[in-house]
């Protein structure tokens, strides 16, 4: 069947996510020195640890509510564990927790994802996006297209889904329906829609339920019922599709 829209995950399909850097410590001690009066009360590793009993808690207290796959809204769980960032102004605060999550991992566009997405983009597929992800994520994903010479705004508005602004997180089945009623107002049924992310649990498990087709972006062909492969099988697939 054909598609007419493509809907992308962000981290291990877009995005290449590789390990922190070497010297991620050290780099936590200058960010704080730099942006903070004093020096860093919580190293990096108890910063880190104040923030996962709050997630703990917080993801419990939504747990009890019915949320099954919960999100928490990072800047919100960073301020708490530490304070001192309530000191900075809003833009002061971003920029703080960019550059903190750059201590956390490293971020690169995927091989072979600019030319797929800019002939997308040249067919006049209809792209969103659907991703468990915070604020600092849009920022990477930015600096990474801007650098293949694309923009966010190719992926469609209303078809973005993150999770920290809905408040749960794939893999709940809320996530493809809140995406198939967007489609539907566009005139796209899910079978016309093809989802690639790199998780069968979290992203093509659940689409397919709803009825999309799916990609499992792997680095070899995935054995089982899923279609998978790299960017460039996924590129092939796509011209097979392309209406």
């Amino acid at each position: 069947m054909k598609i007419r829209a493509v809907i992308f995950d962000i981290y291990g399909t877009l995005l290449e996510v590789g390990p922190p850097p070497a010297d991620a410590r050290e780099r936590w001690e200058r960010l704080c020195k730099d942006r903070l009066p004093g020096p860093a009360r919580l190293t990096l590793d108890a910063f880190m640890a104040e923030c996962e009993k709050i997630i703990a808690r917080e993801h419990d207290a939504a747990r009890t509510t019915g949320v099954r796959h919960p999100e928490i809204f990072w800047p919100s769980v960073a301020q708490e564990a530490f304070p001192e960032l309530e000191r900075l102004p809003d833009a002061g605060r971003d920029d703080f927790l960019f550059e903190h999550a750059q201590l956390q991992h490293t971020v690169r566009l995927m091989p072979g994802a600019a030319t797929t997405l800019a002939t997308l983009v040249e067919k006049k597929i209809v792209l969103g996006l659907a991703s468990n992800c915070q604020p600092y994520t849009l920022r990477e994903l930015d600096q990474n297209l801007s650098a293949a010479k694309l923009v966010r705004s190719i992926f469609a508005h209303e078809l973005c889904f993150f999770s920290f602004v809905a408040g749960f997180s794939k893999p709940d089945p809320r996530v493809f329906r809140w995406l198939q009623d967007r489609l539907q107002t566009r005139g796209i049924p899910p079978g016309e829609t093809l989802m690639v992310g790199d998780r069968p649990d979290n992203d093509i498990e659940p689409a397919e339920t709803q009825g999309f087709q799916t990609w499992l972006l792997s680095a070899a062909p995935f054995p089982g019922k899923h279609a998978g492969g790299g960017w460039p099988a996924l590129d092939r697939h796509l011209s097979t599709l392309l209406v």
